[in-house]
């Protein structure tokens, strides 16, 4: 029997399949731009492109980002606290055996002669600041964390959201990363913020922060590894 997923699922999981085709694609595009002088490293501006048309298409889905759903001023400060200590703990946790096979899909922003190419840095930027936040959580803890709870997801509340379905969904989101003890700790900080306040919106501020720092940090040191 095949599987039917309602709206609200398929709200939450479009634009998170989008996002992963592409960086398929992105990964297997040779790095010369020998295929079709295709540089690689701008399909990334084409899956902000897809996945921000895509969120904008649903958001009438997302019942959890009305803005009467927004964090309270305690919880935007506990939201960006754990936000700047997962990306503290990300750019440290990077030992040989904390890492899971290579990033699929490098993203170095640099020309021959070793300079930055800034458009491509500031289009990461905003796209792992501003959209990956919104996109992952609605996937990762609004859908998945809570449809491992119940099949009928839209009917549960965060904060009945057993061990179980948070280990669970946290264990695929570390597959889904090559750092993956920092991915168990993003992934479990990040659902204990869902669980304790019952606002999408602190999860994602904290995924914003700490994207946002990391990127940063990555072009300060230039260690594109993390990125």
């Amino acid at each position: 029997m095949a599987l039917q997923l309602s709206r609200a699922a398929v709200a939450r999981t479009v634009p998170f399949a989008a996002f992963m085709i592409l960086l398929v694609v992105r990964g297997e595009l040779p790095a010369d731009g020998s295929w079709g002088g295709i540089d690689p490293r701008w399909v990334y501006g084409l899956a902000v492109l897809v996945v921000g048309a895509a969120l904008a298409w649903f958001w009438r889905e997302y019942g959890e980002l009305v803005p009467q759903t927004l964090p309270s001023g305690s919880e935007a400060a506990l939201g960006i606290g754990v936000g700047i200590a997962v990306g503290g703990l990300w750019v440290v946790l990077d030992a040989p055996w904390m890492r899971i096979g290579e990033p699929s899909a490098s993203f170095v922003p640099t020309d021959a002669a070793g300079a930055l190419i800034w458009p491509l840095i500031v289009l990461r930027w905003i796209g792992a600041t501003l959209l990956v936040p919104v996109m992952e959580e609605l996937f990762w803890r609004s859908f998945l964390m809570r449809w491992l709870q119940s099949p009928q997801f839209e009917a549960v509340v965060p904060q009945r959201i057993g061990l179980k379905a948070i280990v669970l969904s946290t264990f695929v989101f570390m597959l889904a990363h090559t750092l993956w003890l920092a991915a168990v700790i993003a992934g479990l900080a990040y659902a204990w913020l869902y669980v304790r306040t019952g606002k999408l919106w602190v999860p994602i501020l904290a995924h914003a922060v700490t994207n946002g720092l990391l990127g940063i940090w990555v072009v300060r040191t230039q260690q594109w590894a993390f990125w």
